[in-house]
């Protein structure tokens, strides 16, 4: 069962990063910043963490690393000990087969977690019938968030009728879209939209390329002869894994906006903004294979990482990635939190 005050703030929208991994140049957890990155995702207001996800490297769960349990223990040890008077939503990664994602699932309920982010990706060679039933076995451990991974970076494509047969399942709570891309997006929300709990599922932003657009829109779909209303009430991103504190105060901005009916045209020139900045952070000239280590960069800039490293030497900055970062740097200064991370680095770095 899904705790109620963590339901309610679900369904309300919030700020999710994904959690990045610190490590040192040997390959070797970085506890100090790992700990340090949390709690400057909880100071900078985010509603939540996702640990164990694409941006935390999926390499964590390999034998020659053995960090899964680790990096959910380290980010649940911190989130408990700031006695938070407010609802706070622990989200861990997991995926593989059904066995692998069975045993994650258990780590993170017994560490406290709160739902589940289902990835499927390696299990391209699957029906999408044998992965509605992965997914209904891994249910029963954990509450679900779905995830539409784009195929760039280890997803694959799932049809309407997928995420309809998906949106069924009891103990799915919501689903993070993230095909970057228009009609698989659409997809999804109309599948949600058509299935019997389409008020049961709440509805969040992965599309990094695309973020202050899904969170402005507000889509009309047509079920059983009416129109229903749905809304990506959130997002749960890598892109806000930096920047936080003013991605934050962006969507706060939005939901205000769009809650009292205002003009939400005001912030069209600060989506393309933030789609330019992720172009940079990602790495979409090379077709984001330097997404993680893009990410790290600006974190190692802002002293929240001592250094870019990826668990795997090929993932690395690409060819003039640091020079597009320096460029979005400049172009969009207010975009960015240094100077949050700066007044309060030393606190986060104490702590541990």
């Amino acid at each position: 069962m899904l705790n109620t005050a963590i339901k309610e703030l679900l369904f309300e929208g919030t700020v999710i990063p994904a959690h990045p991994l610190a490590i040192t140049e040997d390959k070797k957890l970085d506890e100090q910043h790992q700990r340090a990155l949390t709690n400057y995702y909880i100071d900078a207001g985010a509603g939540g963490i996702a640990v164990g996800v694409h941006t935390t490297q999926f390499d964590i769960r390999d034998p020659e690393f053995q960090l899964f349990e680790k990096v959910l223990m380290l980010a649940a040890e911190e989130v408990d000990s700031r006695d938070l008077k407010r609802p706070f939503i622990k989200i861990a990664g997991i995926c593989g087969p059904t066995d692998q994602a069975i045993q994650e699932a258990e780590i993170a309920k017994t560490l406290g977690y709160d739902l589940g982010l289902l990835s499927f990706g390696g299990l391209h060679d699957w029906s999408e019938e044998e992965l509605l039933t992965h997914a209904e076995h891994v249910s029963a451990e954990i509450p679900i968030f779905g995830f539409y991974l784009q195929p760039a970076i280890g997803g694959r494509l799932l049809s309407y009728d997928f995420w309809k047969k998906f949106a069924e399942i009891p103990n799915v709570h919501a689903i993070k879209i993230a095909p970057f891309d228009r009609y698989k997006t659409l997809d999804v929300v109309r599948a949600v939209c058509h299935s019997s709990r389409k008020d049961a599922v709440a509805l969040y932003t992965g599309n990094d390329d695309n973020i202050i657009q899904d969170l402005l829109t507000t889509y009309q779909v047509k079920a059983d002869d009416k129109m229903v209303s749905k809304n990506i009430v959130g997002g749960l991103l890598g892109h806000w894994a930096v920047w936080t504190k003013t991605a934050v105060e962006q969507f706060e901005q939005i939901k205000q906006i769009r809650e009292q009916n205002g003009d939400l045209t005001q912030f069209f020139p600060l989506a393309h903004q933030v789609t330019d900045a992720n172009a940079a952070f990602f790495d979409a000239a090379n077709h984001f294979k330097g997404c993680i280590a893009g990410i790290n960069e600006v974190l190692a800039r802002q002293g929240l990482l001592k250094g870019n490293w990826c668990l795997r030497d090929e993932e690395k900055l690409s060819p003039r990635q640091s020079a597009e970062i320096d460029r979005v740097y400049m172009d969009y200064p207010h975009l960015s939190d240094d100077n949050f991370i700066k007044e309060n680095l030393a606190k986060w770095l104490k702590q541990v």
